[in-house]
């Protein structure tokens, strides 16, 4: 074998050149594959003993993509352009054989090749839209001339993949290899040679978008679904743009058209958001003083305490990954509910089409029932999932601390309550985690591991690795009210409370809060979620707004009434009279004059006091680092993925713009407006967020 780099390798096989891209993990298109490969196929090209040239990956799959760490920084040569056209337009036939993925950069590597085999487990996908992007090198132009412009859309503007049998049906790849890829890539140039077939370039072939010239319809549709789906991203319409490009433009406008659309998503903050996300995501696994080497407690048996809405959810999630799963509660009427509960929503997803009834089956015979925690003396973690009382939280964790072996880990999804104090219960605080998961468990992706102070290092990383393996994103933080989340949470609600009794109306705040990105706004999930939730009939004495509501039976869109209207069967929100009404009375009876407010005020008042009280959070080190912070408020509250988290949002609108306006808001309202010492320091050094480095507090 020949070698050229540390990435790239070639190797002859009689009349056949095989040039091997070893760049682990992922084959990346690093500057140096780059250059290896176009070196190699250059020296085969020249080479008159070679005929043919296959291009494959050592390690797990083929090329997955470009090397987003060089996105942003001065271009090295040889860029993809000149990569590509040393290929496509080889005079000797090249072939690509894929196994793994072959996404991005890597599936328009594949394209530019005259031929493509691979693996009958091989995927292909463009998810550049992920990264809030298109295809830079003539991904959204070719692909749509071999698969077709729907399902380029599909691919480009929706990120989805195709699998080998697919690939195959669509003229995307050749030939699907049983055995041996490399031996069967070999064989298939062997037989293109052999064959003397033509050296197809997906560049000219022009029949699939020739059918749909004229149809603007087409895209249009694509524009308005992809408008709801992806609402507020600016990739999908790119995406859709580009390969509307490829219809009505020639080959060279159309890359011209792609480039232009690439590089203008590539200087925006929306894919500067998603791909610090991206990062965010994998940097949350990395504890400091938490090594990858440290040793993790098998986890093959659950308990839940509980089987009610989160209890239940829990349990789904460790059975939708194989791990068998008791669930206990205090009777046979409240378990049965839960239990009809999993199934319920098992057989709902299976109707969609999503998993089978054997699926149902199978995942349902995991969750056994159980009405004793003596049941729970052989698993080897176990999750409280009560309602937030703290009482009845160290009683459980006291019995647990009684039944359960040694090595068990103890783990609490309470929200916010101490987990210090609730480990107090046990003989073994070093066992004791918070696992606090968000409801719906088995949808939600967020899973907060809350580090007690006694909490064992083993005990953490078994924890976060419980969180990858039931496909969650674990995120670890420090023991406080509230922790992360809840904690800011609480921070916007204040201000929102305080802002409809000023002027601003539930549908004003939660329209703005619809446009910046979220889902809904926070008085539509409060409906949603149930205005009840901690709030006590027997103790009530009307001192809120929402004590009010619900002492009237307005409990949300449970009771079809909260802080709006609603049809019965019907989840959309209607204004209510009623309560602009009640508001109106309360506010002239604590004495609160209202106003007109903006959309501005709106959104300043509800975001800075979070982004402060995030800050407050690291200076405690409560969070390790801010995309920390950031990543809890995506994956658990709804924050629009192209604004990245809070934090930094905070960074892109500027930290001495946030410190000032606070300052104002402080003259004006009071000392709750007073910026944390972490903010007026960054502001004033000129710095943000981007620059905090970890405290001591989660370390130990």
């Amino acid at each position: 074998m020949a070698k050229l780099t540390d990435v790239v390798n070639m190797e002859k096989r009689e009349e056949i050149a095989v040039l091997i891209i070893n760049n682990p993990p992922v084959n990346a298109l690093s500057s140096g594959v780059r250059k290896g490969i176009f070196d190699r196929v250059s020296v085969a090209i020249e080479d008159v003993s070679v005929k043919a040239v296959v291009i494959t990956c050592a390690g797990r799959t083929f090329i997955a993509g470009a090397d987003i760490t060089e996105f942003g920084k001065a271009p090295q040569a040889p860029s993809l352009d000149v990569v590509f056209d040393l290929i496509e337009n080889s005079r000797k036939p090249v072939i690509a054989a894929v196994h793994g993925t072959a996404l991005g950069g890597g599936l328009e590597t594949a394209m530019v090749c005259h031929y493509r085999v691979s693996t009958a487990t091989a995927k292909f996908g463009q998810p550049e839209v992920n990264l809030g992007l298109i295809p830079g090198a003539g991904g959204t132009q070719r692909l749509p001339r071999i698969v077709g412009v729907q399902k380029a859309i599909d691919m480009c503007a929706g990120g989805t993949q195709v699998v080998a049998e697919e690939a195959l049906k669509e003229g995307l790849i050749d030939k699907i290899v049983e055995g041996d890829l490399l031996t069967g890539a070999v064989n298939f140039a062997r037989k293109i040679i052999a064959e003397g077939r033509p050296l197809r370039k997906i560049r000219e072939r022009n029949e699939k978008i020739e059918e749909v010239k004229g149809k603007r319809e087409i895209f249009e549709e694509a524009r308005k679904t992809f408008g709801k789906t992806k609402r507020g991203f600016d990739a999908p319409q790119a995406n859709i743009d580009a390969v509307e490009a490829a219809v009505n433009m020639s080959f060279e406008d159309g890359l011209k058209k792609e480039r232009e659309l690439f590089i203008k998503l590539m200087m925006g903050s929306q894919s500067a958001a998603q791909r610090y996300v991206f990062f965010a995501e994998r940097e949350c696994v990395k504890i400091p003083d938490v090594s990858a080497e440290t040793p993790q407690r098998t986890i093959n048996k659950v308990g839940v305490v509980g089987a009610g809405t989160m209890g239940g959810g829990i349990a789904m999630c460790c059975a939708n990954v194989g791990l068998p799963v008791k669930i206990m509660e205090v009777n046979r009427q409240l378990l049965d509910k839960g239990l009809g509960i999993c199934r319920r929503n098992y057989e709902n997803t299976a109707s969609r089409g999503r998993i089978t009834m054997d699926d149902v089956e199978k995942r349902m015979a995991l969750i056994q029932g159980t009405l004793s925690l003596e049941d729970f003396a052989d698993v080897d973690l176990v999750i409280e999932a009560v309602y937030e009382n703290m009482d009845l939280k160290k009683e459980i964790f006291a019995n647990l601390d009684k039944i359960c072996k040694s090595e068990a880990v103890l783990g609490t999804n309470t929200s916010g309550l101490n987990v210090n104090e609730i480990a107090s219960a046990t003989l073994r605080p070093e066992n004791v985690i918070g696992l606090h998961f968000f409801s719906p468990a088995n949808v939600m992706r967020l899973l907060e591991v809350v580090r007690g102070e006694k909490t064992a290092k083993n005990v953490i990383a078994t924890s976060m690795a419980f969180g990858r393996r039931i496909q969650k994103i674990p995120v670890l933080v420090g023991v406080c009210q509230g922790f992360v989340g809840n904690r800011m949470l609480r921070q916007r609600g204040r201000e929102t409370q305080k802002m409809i009794l000023e002027g601003a109306t539930p549908q004003q705040i939660d329209r703005v809060f619809f446009d910046f990105g979220f889902p809904m706004g926070p008085f539509a999930m409060g409906d949603l979620a149930g205005l009840d939730i901690g709030w006590n009939k027997t103790t009530s004495e009307g001192e809120t707004l929402r004590d009010r509501l619900c002492e009237i039976g307005r409990l949300g869109q449970k009771t079809n009434a909260g802080y709006y209207d609603y049809q019965p069967g019907s989840r959309t929100p209607v204004p209510s009279t009623l309560v602009e009404k009640m508001i109106k009375e309360y506010a002239a009876e604590k004495n609160i004059s209202q106003r007109v407010i903006t959309d501005d005020e709106i959104l300043e008042k509800s975001l800075y006091p979070m982004i402060d009280e995030g800050a407050r959070i690291l200076e405690e080190g409560i969070a390790i680092r801010p995309s920390d912070i950031d990543v809890i408020w995506i994956y658990g509250y709804g924050w629009p993925v192209y604004r990245g988290g809070p934090m930094f949002y905070a960074d892109l609108v500027g930290l001495n713009k946030i410190y000032d306006r606070m300052l104002e808001f402080q003259a004006k309202e009071g000392d709750f407006w007073k910026p944390s010492a972490l903010l007026e320091k960054l502001a004033k050094e000129g710095k943000g967020f981007k620059d905090f480095r970890l405290g001591s507090r989660l370390t130990h």
